[in-house]
């Protein structure tokens, strides 16, 4: 079966766990299992929690902060402590080697606006948090935490103020402009910080 067929239908069950009881435990675990190792962001069910509940909009922005920063954690960890035993099968079915070692030389450059950029864009977030482990003499957990902290929980309060605020019109600009809005978001605020750096000197 074609990645595109398997994740087409990993996306329509994750939709699908909105209209569960546990719509919020499978949020949490999902949000979780995306920093490590799961394919679809939890972006998604978030969405189709919070146009159910509104006024729970933020709350869900929360979890899906906080599972995920967990769950970088985790992925952390693997790279650190089981990284030699997994790293076929990460390479296999999870990202390239190539883009393993390309997320190395950012870390070299610098470890903090590396996550951060991964966190809040559509980036895959897991290569990030696993190769922080396996190259975790250049990056700290400390560093990992915080970088992740911001970057998730300012793209998941990002989408529940939209939706807050909006509510079900803005979902299909979501689901169309979010990549792009939320790229060239980090572009601004890097160069900002740029900019403040440079006037400082």
């Amino acid at each position: 079966m074609p990645r595109w067929a398997v994740h087409r239908r990993l996306y329509d069950w994750v939709l699908s766990l909105a209209h569960k009881p546990h719509g919020t435990a499978a949020l949490f675990v999902l949000s979780f299992a995306e920093s490590s190792f799961f394919p679809i962001p939890p972006d998604v069910l978030q969405i189709a929690l919070t146009l159910e509940r509104r006024s729970r909009a933020f709350y869900y922005a929360a979890v899906s902060a906080v599972a995920s920063v967990l769950g970088g954690v985790a992925g952390y960890f693997i790279g650190w402590l089981l990284w030699s035993a997994v790293d076929e099968f990460f390479f296999k079915y999870i990202f390239s080697r190539e883009v393993f070692d390309r997320v190395g030389v950012m870390y070299h450059d610098n470890a903090f606006w590396a996550i951060f950029t991964a966190a809040f864009t559509p980036i895959p977030y897991k290569v990030f948090t696993i190769a922080a482990g396996v190259f975790h003499e250049k990056v700290s957990l400390v560093t990992l935490v915080v970088a992740s902290a911001v970057g998730r929980s300012g793209r998941f309060f990002l989408v529940a103020m939209l939706l807050w605020w909006l509510g079900p019109p803005v979902k299909g600009f979501i689901d169309r402009y979010f990549n792009l809005l939320s790229i060239v978001f980090t572009v601004l605020l890097i160069a900002s910080f740029v900019l403040l750096e440079r006037f400082a000197e």
